[in-house]
C-alpha cells in the first residue's frame, strides 16, 4: 500500500513498510540505488527507492540486511539523550565538535558570549535573566559565530569548484543538514552545524554548493564529491553518528 502525488508531470510516493517487527519509512524516487539509513536520533528505519522498485522487492532488500538493521537499531537506542538545557554553570555545550562547560557570568552589561580557552563557554547576563533568555542568547551567538565561519568556508569553495551561491541563511531544522535551491542558488544551513567539528561544516557548504551544479543525489553528484572531498563518505557518516 502506497500513497501517490502526482504534481504535473513529477511524482512522489512514500509508504510504511512492514517486515517482521521492522517498520521502514519508504520514498521512491528517481534514483537508480536504494539508500538504507538508521537514524542514530530516534532509531527509525529510512529507505530511498528506485521509482521502479516494488514493495516485494523492498521487503527482500530489508531481510537481507536484516542482521545490519538490528544492530543498529540497538545501538541507536543505548545512546542516552543529553538531560534538556536548563543554561546553567557546569552544563556542557559543543562548540565546533569541542566539548566545554557553560559558565554563566551576572554582570550589569549588555549579554553576550564568550570562549575561553579550550575549557569555558561564558554566558553573560544581567541577574535574574530567565532560561529562555539565556537559551536566546547562546542560539544567537551559535548563529552569528556559524555564519562568519560559512562566510569563509563558502567564499573558499565557490572559488575551487567555480560557482556562486545567493542568499544564505542559518536556520533551525530537525531533520537535514542544509539544502539548496538548484533554481535560486540560495541555500539554507542547520544551526546545529556550529557544534559540529569544522570539517563536518565544510562538507556541508561543499555538498550544497555542488547542487547548484547538480540538483539530484545522482552518479554525477557524488563522482563531484568525490572529486572534490575524497573523504566525504567517511565525514558524512561522523556527521550523522555524532548525537551531542
Amino acid at each position: 500500500m502506497y500513497m501517490r502525488l502526482v504534481i504535473g508531470n513529477k511524482r512522489k510516493q512514500k509508504s510504511v513498510i512492514k517486515v517482521a517487527d521492522l517498520v521502514a519509512e519508504v520514498e521512491w524516487k528517481w534514483i537508480r540505488n536504494i539508500y538504507l539509513r538508521i537514524s542514530p536520533a530516534d532509531a527509525r528505519i529510512r529507505i530511498s527507492a528506485p521509482m521502479t522498485m516494488s514493495e516485494e522487492e523492498i521487503k527482500r532488500f530489508m531481510l537481507s540486511k536484516e542482521a545490519w538493521i538490528r544492530q543498529r537499531i540497538d545501538r541507536a537506542n543505548v545512546q542516552k539523550r543529553p538531560a534538556p538545557y536548563e543554561y546553567v554553570s557546569g552544563e556542557y555545550h559543543y562548540y565546533k565538535g569541542h566539548k566545554y562547560s557553560l559558565k554563566v557570568v551576572c554582570h550589569n552589561g549588555a549579554a553576550k558570549v564568550e570562549i575561553e580557552g579550550n575549557e569555558y563557554i561564558i554566558l553573560y547576563v544581567r541577574e535574574g535573566t530567565t532560561m529562555k533568555r539565556r537559551e536566546e542568547v547562546l542560539r544567537e551567538w551559535y548563529r552569528a559565530e556559524l555564519k562568519v565561519l560559512l562566510t569563509e568556508l563558502i567564499a573558499k569553495w565557490e572559488q575551487i569548484i567555480g560557482v556562486k551561491a545567493n542568499q544564505i541563511t542559518v536556520k533551525q531544522m530537525k531533520t537535514i543538514w542544509g539544502n539548496c535551491n538548484h533554481r535560486t542558488h540560495n541555500i539554507n544551513f542547520n544551526l546545529e552545524l556550529m557544534k559540529r567539528p569544522v570539517h563536518c561544516i565544510e562538507y556541508v557548504v561543499v555538498h550544497e554548493l555542488l547542487h547548484i551544479i547538480v540538483r539530484l543525489h545522482n552518479e554525477q553528484f557524488k563522482s563531484l564529491l568525490t572529486h572534490y572531498l575524497p573523504n566525504w563518505r567517511k565525514i558524512k557518516a561522523e556527521l550523522n553518528n555524532l548525537y551531542i
